[in-house]
């Protein structure tokens, strides 16, 4: 995006959150849409639970291992292209997985996983660049709040649709966002930024010094030091890099093992019918706005590792009261759901916070989310498996306290130098 538009996208102060809440529902609803509707799924095209731990796993899998790919693209591409890509790929993949074969859906889950990588890590990128500083915080909460939104309303009324119109019709409509998305996003950085190469009028800088000067070794080498110098460290070379991946892994891995199997588990252990159980789920996703909005008014005060702590403390209230009390859901829900956005929310800050250009952004960005989501991809499939082989709940929920543990603990060490 030229300097012009970019002042224009800054003056409209709405227009850049606006278009970021529409793509953020994309990024997270797509992946739970199959959780309400996964009974009828697996009676159609016999699926086994481990299998069906997959819808929720390969999207998680593609962001860790699809993230590589996403950074390139973001620098080849520019990140008004690579926005709309992501739109356009989850688009497309959210068309095929609707398609009722078991081959369909495993490679449409898998495509809309890759789209959803690249979304993942350009985001950071585009709010870090285009936010005044003092407004980072909120439009990041604004963001992971509109993530939650999209998983509360995939939840909501995916088994309602599937009840009038059959499970495809219920995953497939979804695609409806990406093109309300798609038109949001072009409105905001102009039709020639988001789908075509921008084109350039900055000329070469002018040689201004005597010629012997500009060729000059040892001036060579000054430069090349200066540009070292310049030059940020690796991520896999900063210890907080791989705390923040733990982290954030802890994060994930509870995150999806939950919403892949809460429908599941309210129907098993207090009897609710299909609908009520991916409405009652729903709750989990939608109280996430609450941590992911209160989270930044906390950060204006507090220092991450304190706010990582109280995320954490509260995060534990899901699997300890679903292990011992599960008729007490809604109350764990709303601890849990505030808990699971928070935590999201602090790591982006924290992030936002250390890194020192665009291209750090991106960097840090990607391995942080590509490590962490490798971890958390296991999460549906560890919490299937398990529950599969011993026919409950309680050693699926024990896994998970480990790793929102994971989270309080490594989350708060790695955090504990950043102001």
């Amino acid at each position: 995006m030229n300097a012009a538009a970019r002042t224009g996208l800054r003056g409209a102060a709405w227009l850049l959150p606006a278009a970021i809440v529409l793509i953020a529902l994309n990024f997270r609803g797509p992946i739970v849409a199959t959780a309400p509707v996964i009974g009828d799924i697996r009676l159609d095209l016999g699926l086994t639970a481990t299998i069906a731990g997959l819808l929720t796993t390969i999207p998680v899998l593609c962001f860790a291992l699809a993230t590589p790919f996403a950074s390139w693209v973001i620098a080849k591409a520019d990140p008004e292209r690579a926005v709309s890509l992501s739109l356009v790929i989850v688009l497309a993949g959210t068309v095929v997985r609707s398609m009722p074969s078991a081959a369909a859906l495993l490679i449409g889950t898998a495509i809309i996983g890759i789209g959803i990588t690249i979304g993942n890590v350009v985001i950071p990128v585009v709010i870090r660049r285009d936010t005044s500083p003092e407004r980072v915080g909120l439009v990041t909460g604004v963001y992971t709040s509109a993530l939650n939104v999209g998983s509360m309303l995939t939840s909501l009324a995916t088994a309602p649709i599937a009840e009038l119109w059959g499970w495809p019709i219920a995953i497939a409509v979804w695609a409806v966002l990406a093109v309300v998305a798609g038109f949001a996003w072009t409105y905001a950085v102009g039709a020639r930024a988001a789908w075509l190469r921008p084109t350039t009028n900055e000329e070469p800088l002018p040689v201004t010094g005597p010629i012997d000067q500009v060729l000059d070794t040892g001036a060579i080498r000054t430069v090349r030091a200066q540009q070292a110098a310049a030059e940020p460290v690796r991520p896999a070379r900063r210890l907080i890099t791989w705390g923040l991946t733990l982290a954030f892994g802890g994060q994930a891995f509870s995150y999806y093992a939950l919403t892949a199997w809460i429908p599941t588990l309210l129907h098993d252990e207090i009897g609710f019918s299909k609908a009520s159980s991916g409405a009652s789920s729903s709750v989990f996703q939608i109280l996430a706005v609450v941590g992911a909005l209160g989270v930044p008014v906390l950060a204006s005060k507090w220092r991450p590792r304190a706010i990582i702590s109280l995320v954490a403390f509260l995060w534990l209230a899901m699997p300890l009261g679903l292990l011992f009390a599960p008729q007490l859901w809604l109350l764990w829900s709303v601890l849990g759901g505030a808990a699971q956005g928070g935590g999201i929310t602090v790591i982006f800050i924290v992030i936002v916070r250390i890194v020192s250009s665009d291209a750090d952004a991106r960097r840090m960005s990607a391995f942080v989310q590509g490590g962490g989501y490798l971890i958390g991809s296991a999460g549906p499939l560890v919490a299937g498996s398990l529950h599969g082989a011993t026919g409950d709940w309680t050693a699926p929920l024990l896994v998970v306290l480990v790793a929102v543990l994971t989270l309080g603990v490594v989350g708060t060490v790695a955090a504990r130098r950043v102001s």
